[in-house]
């Protein structure tokens, strides 16, 4: 009878530890979620940041080429970054269309100056992890509330007016700057 008593209270205290373990390792999981969440978020800053310079640099191409007319412009489209409707044969500023990392989308907000493109914004209003430490031509991301807010034009310090919102009834890719 005394060994019947023994067991019976060694499996309650194998329970428990079972309990504990269960609770513990759905911590740890939880954890590591959080972690691989945040690492990701990551990622995307640095695609956003890396696919915003592509097209800072195919603005500038696009600028610099001057075309047939001479005159130095900005596109009035994205896709005469893809195709250069200025010039007989293909010329190409940007070799595709990047999607916008932190939505998923094709989509980009345009900053236009007298009806043209000078810069492109993505449109999650996610607030950002990264909040310094930007290269010389982002240094105007320091401290900014939503990755729309991380505008990239070139030159890098052009000056677009406040980003204000869209007019009711227009896309905010749409918008028009200064």
């Amino acid at each position: 009878m005394r060994q019947h008593r023994i067991s019976r209270t060694a499996g309650g205290f194998a329970y428990i530890w079972t309990l504990m373990l269960v609770a513990l390792m759905g911590s740890a999981l939880a954890i590591g979620g959080e972690l691989y969440a945040t690492s990701a978020r990551r990622d995307k800053e640095a695609q956003l940041l890396f696919i915003g310079h592509e097209f800072r640099q195919a603005l500038g191409r696009y600028l610099q080429a001057k075309g047939a007319g001479g005159m130095a412009q900005y596109p009035l489209t994205l896709d005469e970054l893809l195709q250069d409707p200025r010039f007989p044969g293909a010329k190409r500023h940007l070799r595709r269309l990047y999607t916008d990392p932190m939505t998923g989308k094709a989509e980009w907000g345009l900053v236009r100056q007298q009806g043209r493109i000078v810069g492109i914004h993505s449109l999650s209003e996610q607030a950002p992890i990264k909040q310094g430490n930007f290269l010389d031509d982002d240094r105007g991301f320091n401290g900014k509330g939503r990755y729309a807010d991380w505008v990239f034009t070139y030159p890098s310090d052009l000056y677009t007016g406040p980003q204000a919102a869209p007019p009711p009834g227009m896309p905010r890719n749409q918008m028009t700057g200064g």
